[in-house]
């Protein structure tokens, strides 16, 4: 399918596209840009024919496809290099949560020659690093490809092809759409699950009990995404503008839970539990590898 692979970044989600590429032979050769000794070191435990790199040099000038796995923060520096090196008609795609700031990026710096494509694997996990790899992470996951105007049609029918070829099933979606969407889907869960371990170590400082250490399921269970890398959610909370209007619709609901314990209105209370309880499950019937989402393609 390729000729020529780059991987920039292997955590957890780079080092499981590796795997996959190497087990459905999608490239003759994939190369590997980590800067971590340690990463490099878990890799090449990893049975993934890759060769590494320790910077964009002309060694990659005729790859035919890059895969940006780092956190966002990262592309820039990484693009404006890429520019410099990669051959005419490369494409390039990447991994990142959000998307509009993306877009605004690859409009600015992108060199014209080169083809950017966004895209979204929806099958991340709480844990990071290589050695959490797998190369079936992204079977029957949906992948979200960013649709913008005046793409290739081929390029775009090339990364869509590279996702089938490693499991994942796709869903076309323009940056605004795609942004609002996560806010309320993935960045207010994981802001909220932050926020629960910062309430419950601020309840120990107060009451001055260990109640970390009794933690139960609720906690346990509800807290699990809070141990996802700091640093690539720092760049989704900073990058996607849409998590301040989430934020302040759970900051409303949450009062009127509030007021509706607090006047001990059973009624309204039973009906909110209640109401709850169906799209909970709902959302368990609804799962990923089942139900296609509507999404508000255009």
């Amino acid at each position: 399918m390729f000729k020529k692979i780059l991987i920039i970044g292997c955590g957890l989600i780079g080092s499981s596209i590796l795997q996959a590429i190497h087990s459905k032979k999608i490239s003759k050769k994939i190369f590997v840009l980590e800067k971590s000794k340690k990463n490099i070191s878990k890799i090449k435990k990893i049975k993934s024919n890759c060769k590494f790199i320790k910077n964009i040099n002309n060694e990659v000038s005729d790859v035919d496809l890059v895969i940006l796995c780092t956190p966002m923060s990262q592309y820039e520096k990484i693009i404006k290099k890429l520019n410099k090196i990669l051959k005419s008609g490369c494409l390039i795609t990447d991994v990142g949560s959000t998307k509009q700031n993306i877009i605004k990026l690859k409009n600015k710096i992108l060199n014209k020659k080169l083809n950017w494509i966004s895209s979204h694997p929806i099958a991340g996990s709480e844990v990071s690093g290589p050695e959490h790899g797998n190369k079936n992470l992204f079977s029957k996951k949906w992948c979200v490809i960013l649709k913008e105007k005046k793409q290739s049609s081929k390029k775009i029918n090339l990364i869509i092809k590279f996702w089938k070829k490693i499991g994942s099933k796709i869903v076309l979606m323009n940056s605004i759409n795609h942004d609002k969407i996560f806010s309320i889907t993935s960045h207010l869960p994981h802001l909220i699950a932050y926020n629960l371990i910062k309430t419950a170590q601020d309840s120990q400082k107060i009451q001055r009990k260990k109640l970390i250490q009794y933690s139960a399921g609720g906690l346990r269970d509800f807290s699990r995404i809070a141990a996802s890398n700091e640093i690539m959610w720092r760049d989704i909370f900073f990058n996607n503008d849409n998590i301040i209007k989430a934020i302040n619709l759970f900051t409303k609901n949450l009062n009127s839970f509030k007021k509706i314990i607090q006047n001990k209105n059973n009624k309204k209370l039973i009906s909110r539990l209640s109401n709850s309880k169906k799209v909970r499950t709902q959302i368990v019937q609804l799962k990923q590898d089942i139900a296609k989402p509507d999404f508000g393609r255009e």
